[in-house]
């Protein structure tokens, strides 16, 4: 292959696909994104990225972009009971203090890593319909009757992934038994509500997090409560905001304040999945969603897929004259992992809806969760890549 680039295909247009391409594009190697939508977006919602997730973003160039587009959240953040009760700090940074978590809305964020692409690297309309590969290459067939052939295809198409079942047999769903309700409410419209904070609050079977987005300028809502109602996964629908309210009436007065002036909100339902046991047949591997599915309970879901895409754009790099080798390095590096943090998810989400018989039980993890949350935080992926990859990590300064 020295006589060409590697070329890899992307199936999925999110964060994780094109977080990938971005380290992809920055180690030289060829990749084309190919996403179903005719536009890359999404509905009005947040994502927390976590100190894990901003170190990796830091690293492909985009640190200001990330600062300016998002919201930084730090000191004041906090867990509380549903009657208002601090229970402990939120740990929002990394050990070292220098690298902190920023809210940022959805749409930015895949505008911003769209956006540090080659506008030739994403084709949009590209429903992906079917796959195959031999000993030279893989090709990806769309709905239009096009083709995309690569040395490399990774599937980041999302939870209910067309590629996944060409690599192993799907996990069967599980309903969590609970639903999320999500929105966004202009600042301006809660000019007492600090800015640069994430609050959670925790009752039984239900809690409620709200952190900022686009420089404090919208606040980010979302609220779990118990119900039997189902949707397909990853689909929202128009939510009822008296429903929502009714749902934490004699909360904490905040929480009733904020809701308040929600005049508009989406829901979907809340599944689970067993982790794969596997994510690569020979040229096609999973990313993100498609690979490790997990409950949002610790906010780590778009953060562990820009882990994902970091670390194979190291080990194709390193490994370009053995593609299929490289591939089966990156599952064994982020598999376990990804299955760590999918249990930890299953287990934040008990603490949070307080499945717990003496709530003070359940404060004392909180309070002792900063182990977890700083085994999230610390990690940098590329290092852990690179040295897998039996290189030299490189170290990047500058703080967020």
């Amino acid at each position: 292959m020295a006589d060409r680039k590697l070329r890899v295909a992307i199936v999925g247009g999110g964060i994780g696909g094109l977080a990938a391409a971005n380290a992809l594009v920055r180690r030289d190697i060829d990749v084309t994104v190919y996403e179903r939508a005719p536009r890359l977006g999404e509905i009005g919602a947040g994502v927390f990225v976590h100190p894990n997730g901003v170190r990796q973003l830091r690293q492909l160039g985009l640190g200001e972009a990330v600062r300016s587009a998002g919201a930084v959240v730090g000191e004041g953040s906090a867990y509380f009971r549903q009657d208002g009760t601090r229970v402990a700090p939120v740990q929002t940074t990394d050990s070292s203090g220098t690298t902190r978590g920023c809210g940022m809305h959805r749409a930015d964020l895949l505008g911003l890593l769209a956006g540090a692409l080659p506008s030739e690297a994403i084709r949009t309309n590209k429903e992906c319909t079917g796959f195959r590969q031999d000993a030279e290459a893989a090709t990806v067939e769309f709905t239009d009757g096009t083709s995309a052939t690569a040395d490399v295809v990774v599937a980041a198409d999302g939870i209910q992934s067309v590629l996944q079942r060409s690599v192993t047999t799907p996990g069967t769903p599980v309903h969590s038994g609970s639903i999320a309700f999500r929105g966004l409410i202009p600042a301006t419209e809660l000019p007492w509500w600090p800015t640069e904070v994430l609050h959670l609050w925790m009752g039984e079977g239900k809690h409620f997090m709200v952190y900022p987005v686009r420089g404090g300028t919208l606040l980010n809502y979302v609220a779990f409560i118990p119900s039997d109602e189902r949707a397909s996964e990853s689909w929202s629908a128009p939510g009822d905001p008296d429903a929502l309210r009714a749902a934490f009436a004699g909360w904490d007065s905040r929480v009733e304040r904020l809701l308040a002036e929600v005049d508009r909100c989406y829901w979907w339902g809340l599944y689970d999945r067993e982790p794969l046991d596997r994510w690569t047949d020979r040229r096609l591997t999973l990313l993100g969603d498609a690979a490790h599915p997990m409950l949002p309970h610790l906010g780590q879901g778009a953060n562990q897929a820009i882990e994902d895409g970091v670390a194979l754009a190291v080990l194709l790099d390193a490994g370009r004259d053995d593609p299929l080798g490289a591939l089966q390095e990156y599952e064994r590096l982020r598999r376990p992992r990804t299955s760590q943090v999918q249990d930890a998810a299953r287990a934040n989400g008990r603490r949070y809806d307080s499945a717990y018989a003496d709530l003070r039980q359940r404060d004392a993890e909180i309070v002792s969760s900063v182990d977890l949350r700083l085994w999230l935080s610390d990690y940098d992926v590329r290092d852990e890549a690179e040295r897998a990859a039996g290189l030299e990590a490189a170290k990047v300064s500058g703080a967020l």
